[in-house]
């Protein structure tokens, strides 16, 4: 596995793909798949957002598409918090808030992947992002072994970045 974090950022986004497919069947483990990118969803965020937008901010051509992307984490989680907190797996209510997440989620992730990581790939050097890379995993693991994902913790997410999408 490469341990350049555009590389690695790109692991997750489509790991992210991969699981909103298996959320859309309905003879899937939705329960256990639902968890999996709530876990994943927060700590490649929260990674992100400590590890590597600081870092791209300094390189960036337009230092406004960081910010953008911590507005749009928000909006993903507070989306998250939504889809956690349907009861029925089978309801109408189920398949909405997983449609309203897929839409903020594959909006960022492609844009992101059209700025920011593209940024990273022109400006920063390979021996920054590899470090950079190692910074975010060690970041993104640690979240995960804190059951990040859990709907009290999302929740605690969603109020401290409320004011990014008021």
């Amino acid at each position: 596995m490469s341990d350049d974090v555009v590389e690695l950022i790109l692991n997750d986004h489509r790991k992210f793909e991969e699981l909103m497919r298996g959320l859309r069947d309905s003879t899937s483990d939705r329960a256990g798949l639902r968890d999996e990118l709530a876990q994943l969803l927060v700590a490649h965020g929260e990674a992100e957002e400590r590890e590597v937008y600081p870092q791209l901010e300094k390189k960036a051509s337009d230092d406004e598409d960081v910010e953008h992307s911590e507005e749009e984490h928000a909006e993903i989680n507070k989306a998250l918090l939504e889809f956690l907190e349907v009861k029925d797996l089978d309801g109408d209510d189920y398949d909405e808030k997983l449609e309203e997440l897929a839409e903020v989620l594959n909006h960022h992730v492609n844009e992101e992947e059209q700025t920011l990581l593209n940024d990273a790939r022109e400006e920063v050097p390979s021996e920054e992002r590899a470090k950079l890379g190692a910074a975010f995993l060690v970041a993104r693991d640690t979240l995960l072994k804190t059951n990040c994902g859990r709907i009290e913790n999302v929740r605690l997410v969603v109020e401290k970045t409320k004011d990014r999408i008021d």
